[in-house]
């Protein structure tokens, strides 16, 4: 009976120690494009009602047609025992918003997501899903209607055991 026990727990600790341990033997790496306007960076017709001056900032052009808007890119930070590069943006793209992740790499873990959330604690977020690769170029779509000044932070967060692995504040 003793040993069965002894047993049991062995192979209990050690499907525990694969659960945990495994992922970060796996790296996945994507290089998703960034996320583009379909419509054309050109000035409207006049009839469309809008009107642009002839000496008027092309950024400005583009964001009138519904052109790629892009935030200002923030370093990705890790935490102690979960390093992490590359940078992270908000960018809008025919009304959409998105989470890109650029030349990004973190380890990788049992059950991680990205979150928006409003504080580095993740006491309130926006889950934008399960992470879909540890290296490389990634966007993950914002829910529509989000606010997104609301949550300033975008985090990789484990689940399984409530732990960030990495931050940015992009506002």
């Amino acid at each position: 009976m003793k040993r069965f026990l002894i047993a049991a727990l062995v192979l209990a600790v050690s499907g525990i120690a694969y659960y945990g341990i495994s992922p970060l033997f796996r790296n996945i790496k994507v290089d998703e494009a960034i996320p583009t306007s379909k419509q054309p960076a050109t000035a409207p017709p006049e009839s469309a009602g809008r009107l642009v001056a002839d000496d008027a900032d092309p950024m400005i052009v583009q964001e009138m047609n519904g052109a790629n808007e892009t935030g200002e890119a923030v370093q990705v930070t890790g935490t102690p025992g979960h390093p992490a590069s590359g940078t992270v943006r908000i960018v809008t793209a025919d009304g959409k918003r998105y989470v890109r992740y650029e030349n990004f790499r973190t380890i990788n873990g049992p059950d991680i997501y990205i979150y928006l959330s409003k504080d580095i604690a993740a006491k309130e977020y926006i889950d934008l899903g399960r992470v879909k690769a540890t290296e490389g170029n990634i966007n993950y779509e914002i829910p529509a209607g989000t606010d997104v000044a609301e949550y300033p932070y975008v985090l990789t967060w484990c689940q399984a055991f409530g732990v960030l692995f990495n931050s940015a504040k992009v506002q």
